[in-house]
């Protein structure tokens, strides 16, 4: 049985500027995620992030939201049967959901059929088949590899291995990788690839050490990417080592261990909030989305994910305060309004950056939004 539960947001007193219609329904958005299986070291910490923004900011204008969650157990399959549910059974206005690209793909599949705006909270390159309705909150991989690349360029790196997941995730980091690698003049050796639920990659390791390159960039993310770092400081790999903004996460982090001091990744500044200058655009809301994180659970947030979940729902507020003063929830008009006021949301401050979307151009492709850290006796550290 697939986890389900109903956060039902209370009705404040709170006037805001914008003129809203005189009708008493609720906002419903459906929210999936992977409390359970190999992406749910993602999963529950975005489950938490959602509920952080509840605590935030717990309604528009007085008006309440229904928040309908599912758990999709790291299964795309499930995420896509999920997905069609919220919209079917439930009537949800919007989906915001999951961990993992995989999954993320299947839900903008059901959400483009059902036409249902989608917030992704994972890395989703939509296609012909599976976009149109909706915008994603990471960070654009393109950037954030960019980013990373071009710290490699500056410390002298000639030559790069990637070993990645052999799914989606993995290909997006890996093209990326070579594109940035070309502009960089950075030679590209291996292309290692291991599924999420492996427990070994011992040959995939070797491959790399005999390749001797000076760097190695793994395209991985949560508890299953540390195996990629622990495979190859058991094989004596002692280079430069490289994550993307997928491993950002205290599970990774203690699964890792060692192998992973000294690794250097792009993400978020929410993830480093105390140490940015006081005059960063995302200082305060990250400092005010750490105070609610522990206002409703009681413990620090300590991962980059819980922010991701937390800024989609202040992505969703934002574009839902808007169409409220034109159309009806519930509806398939409101539906398709809000994936209009989702495509022209602009400079909206979050957690992990400025968001700017564009039915042109549905991800999140600031400057602002990436900064470099590196981790050092399990603590990230901001690299200016």
């Amino acid at each position: 049985m697939k986890h389900r539960s109903l956060i039902r947001t209370a009705a404040l007193a709170a006037v805001l500027s914008v003129p809203l219609l005189g009708w008493a329904a609720d906002l419903k958005l459906g929210f999936i995620t992977s409390l359970s299986g190999p992406s749910s070291s993602l999963g529950i910490p975005y489950s938490k992030g959602l509920q952080a923004g509840v605590t935030y900011r717990p309604d528009i204008a007085g008006k309440k939201v229904q928040v309908v969650q599912l758990d999709d157990a790291s299964d795309p399959t499930t995420a896509a049967r999920n997905a069609r549910k919220l919209v079917v059974e439930d009537n949800v206005d919007a989906l915001i959901g999951t961990a993992g690209t995989p999954s993320g793909i299947a839900i903008a599949g059901v959400a483009r059929e059902l036409k249902v705006p989608f917030i992704s909270v994972a890395q989703v390159k939509p296609d012909a088949g599976n976009g149109g309705w909706m915008v994603n909150v990471p960070q654009a991989t393109p950037l954030m590899v960019d980013t990373l690349v071009a710290h490699m360029q500056r410390s002298g790196v000639k030559t790069v291995a990637y070993i990645g997941f052999s799914d989606a995730w993995g290909d997006i980091v890996y093209d990326a990788l070579l594109v940035a690698a070309k502009k960089n003049g950075i030679k590209v050796v291996t292309n290692e690839r291991y599924a999420r639920n492996d427990s070994s990659v011992t040959g995939q390791a070797l491959k790399i050490v005999a390749a001797r390159p000076d760097a190695v960039l793994s395209g991985t993310s949560g508890t299953p990417g540390a195996l990629a770092y622990l495979g190859l400081k058991a094989r004596g790999y002692r280079g430069k080592i490289y994550g993307t903004h997928g491993i950002i996460n205290p599970d990774f982090i203690r699964v890792g261990g060692g192998a992973l001091e000294n690794l250097y990744a792009p993400t978020g500044p929410v993830v480093v909030a105390d140490q940015l200058p006081a005059n960063h655009l995302s200082r305060k809301i990250s400092l005010d989305f750490r105070s609610a994180y522990k206002k409703t659970f009681q413990a620090d947030a300590t991962d980059a994910f819980a922010p991701y979940a937390f800024d989609a729902w202040l992505i969703f507020l934002d574009a839902a305060q808007r169409t409220m003063a034109q159309k009806q929830p519930g509806t398939p008009e409101f539906r398709a309004a809000l994936l209009n006021s989702l495509l022209s949301t602009k400079e909206l401050v979050g957690t992990q950056g400025v968001y700017n979307f564009r039915p042109e151009n549905i991800f999140n492709t600031d400057p602002r939004s990436v900064v470099m850290v590196r981790l050092e006796k399990g603590k990230w550290k901001y690299m200016p």
